[in-house]
């Protein structure tokens, strides 16, 4: 298979045109309609829809994409293993992370990073399930929980805390508890499976199972529901800072410090030389959050 073949049918996946993608490789329009055709023909497979103004990909063409990319980004680590060419981080960055997380704290931090790599793309899905990244062709996963597939290196983003909140009129209404058994007079809102509290105490480790009439998928709508006096919750200083900063929610129990061993992780498959892309995005992004991120300031 012939890599500038590659090359140029990726660059016609991002333009659409045959044309504009053979200009930037030095191709002439005839010269590129046929290198594409040799690579067809080597697949025996369409790859794209020609039109006379522009081209999009056939089914078979977005499903041989990635894979396409892959191998481009392979040489590019073969050739920083050597030191030889080019190894900018370029193509498009497939990342999968935490719906509420990836709202509010990734999203607005792409603007810089595409500024200052401007020849990379960035795929993003924001699930609040567990997703399969090697099955689902992810180059990063951003993850808020231990991990446990030893196929996979975990780099540590940011650090992560998890307290008890109230709203302000939840606590009028039905009084504040003073230790973790008296949660089991209240009413909570949580996070689907997370419905047993830990709690460090004078005597041990003591957990609770809580009493839940509110339970959700995503972490923005439980806060929302204890913000509304739906109940008490457990949240991350991550979804909950600027909320405890105006008030609508204050912290309590804070003499009985949950045991939680939460971080912010970037989760990649095992390789023994890593993507410049996946090196750029975990570089750029421990540097954004810092050691101490700016969540952890919501007192000040």
């Amino acid at each position: 298979m012939n890599i500038e073949h590659l090359k140029l049918f990726v660059r016609i996946a991002s333009t659409h045109n045959i044309s504009s993608a053979g200009k930037e490789l030095g191709l002439s329009p005839a010269v590129a309609s046929a290198h594409i055709s040799k690579l067809e023909n080597g697949l025996s497979v369409r790859l794209i829809h020609r039109t006379t103004r522009q081209v999009s990909l056939t089914e078979e063409g977005q499903a041989f994409l990635p894979h396409a990319e892959n191998v481009l980004a392979s040489i590019g680590i073969a050739k920083a293993a050597i030191g030889s060419g080019s190894v900018s981080p370029q193509g498009t960055l497939r990342v999968t992370a935490p719906a509420s997380f990836g709202r509010m704290h990734m999203i607005p931090a792409f603007e810089g990073f595409l500024s200052k790599y401007p020849d990379l793309k960035v795929d993003i899905k924001l699930s609040d399930s567990i997703i399969d990244m090697v099955e689902g062709g992810f180059d990063i996963a951003i993850r808020d929980a231990s991990l446990n597939d030893s196929t996979l290196i975990a780099r540590k983003l940011a650090s992560d805390k998890r307290i008890i909140c109230a709203s302000p009129d939840y606590l009028k209404k039905y009084g504040e508890p003073k230790t973790p058994q008296d949660l089991l007079k209240h009413q909570c809102t949580n996070f689907m499976g997370l419905e047993n509290w830990q709690f460090e105490t004078s005597t041990g480790r003591e957990t609770i199972k809580t009493v839940n009439n509110f339970r959700g998928d995503n972490g923005e709508a439980v806060r929302d529901a204890c913000i509304n006096g739906i109940g008490i919750t457990m949240s991350s200083i991550w979804c909950s800072y600027k909320h405890l900063r105006t008030g609508e929610l204050v912290q309590i129990l804070k003499d009985y410090p949950l045991v939680s061993s939460t971080d912010i992780w970037a989760v990649y498959p095992s390789s023994h030389l890593v993507a410049p892309k996946v090196r750029a995005f975990i570089n750029y992004f421990s540097d954004y959050f810092g050691e101490a991120p700016y969540w952890e300031k919501y007192n000040d």
